[in-house]
């Protein structure tokens, strides 16, 4: 099979990756959004834990570019997906939290209080993808950082309603399930890295290397634009993590010559390019944001 090692012209020796600034309101310095509930997690049977790859250690920094050339390139197989097909969110411990709600106690910034059959009360929460500060997390959904149509198209669809189930509600590590805005969520859907990155740059080596831990973990493929997006990401991320400069403004593949009037030469507007695919754009990565109005300035154009 072709591996990424074919994209190691992206790679350069990697000892760290830019971390985003502490959310304002954080209590504690300990008090992070990354820090998921480990507790009482889902149980892995022998054959489930033949799919999940030891080779991802949540509890070690990593080499990202290790972690992408270990990753096989694939086509995505891209039919029979159904969301039914992932169990979620379960109680695995049975202690009256799903693993949606174990996801927003761990992830508070500021804790809240459980009570009766797991009611939150009170307590903030940091959206990393885009930056949010809320006190309430009914406004918030627990985003699956690989998505799980993405999960199915990339080896998921073999494997069994077990191993479907476990992957939904994996409180294992903590990169597989993060707590973000609605918004976000909605705006990522089911795209990969090569069509969806976080409007938070501070945050964007962070998801890369979320990303290729799932991946990993979980044995599944990675497509070949999918592969440049990442090894892009990789390459930018190369820095040492104590003397972290401002992460360079990346985009991928060849983006086509600005209009005379500084237009995007394809489509007049926003409306005509999200209805043949393209967007939504975002500020200093996508070369195309610059070439519509950001309204609510919030950094996306083409929502």
């Amino acid at each position: 099979m072709q591996r990424v090692w074919l994209l190691s012209v992206f790679l350069l020796a990697l000892t760290g990756c830019v971390q985003s600034d502490p959310p304002i309101g954080s209590s504690t310095p300990d008090e992070t959004p990354s820090e998921v509930a480990n507790t009482q997690p889902v149980t892995l049977s022998a054959s489930q834990s033949s799919t999940v790859s030891t080779a991802a250690d949540p509890d070690s920094e990593g080499d990202l570019a290790q972690l992408l050339q270990e990753l096989e390139i694939q086509p995505e197989q891209q039919e029979g997906y159904d969301r039914d097909l992932f169990q979620h969110w379960i109680d695995a411990d049975a202690d009256g939290c799903n693993a949606r709600r174990e996801v927003l106690i761990a992830e508070a910034v500021i804790k809240p209080e459980i009570s009766g059959g797991c009611d939150i009360v009170g307590g903030e929460w940091y959206s990393l993808y885009d930056g949010v500060l809320t006190n309430d997390p009914s406004s918030f959904d627990i985003d699956h950082v690989v998505p799980l149509k993405e999960a199915w198209d990339s080896g998921a669809y073999q494997w069994s309603s077990s191993t479907r189930k476990a992957f939904a509600n994996d409180l294992v590590i903590p990169e597989t399930l993060i707590a973000v805005t609605a918004s976000s969520n909605r705006s990522k859907s089911d795209r990969d890295p090569a069509q969806w990155l976080p409007a938070n740059q501070k945050y964007l080596c962070e998801y890369t290397k979320a990303w290729l831990i799932v991946k990993t973990r979980w044995q599944l493929t990675i497509d070949s634009a999918e592969a440049l997006a990442l090894g892009t990401l990789v390459s930018n991320c190369s820095i040492v993590r104590a003397e972290a400069p401002p992460l360079a403004a990346i985009s991928f593949g060849t983006a086509p010559t600005k209009g005379a009037n500084g237009e995007d030469p394809r489509f007049d507007s926003c409306r005509e390019a999200k209805a043949n695919g393209y967007g939504p754009y975002t500020n200093g990565i996508n070369i195309e944001y610059d070439w519509y109005r950001d309204g609510d300035k919030d950094g996306t154009v083409c929502e």
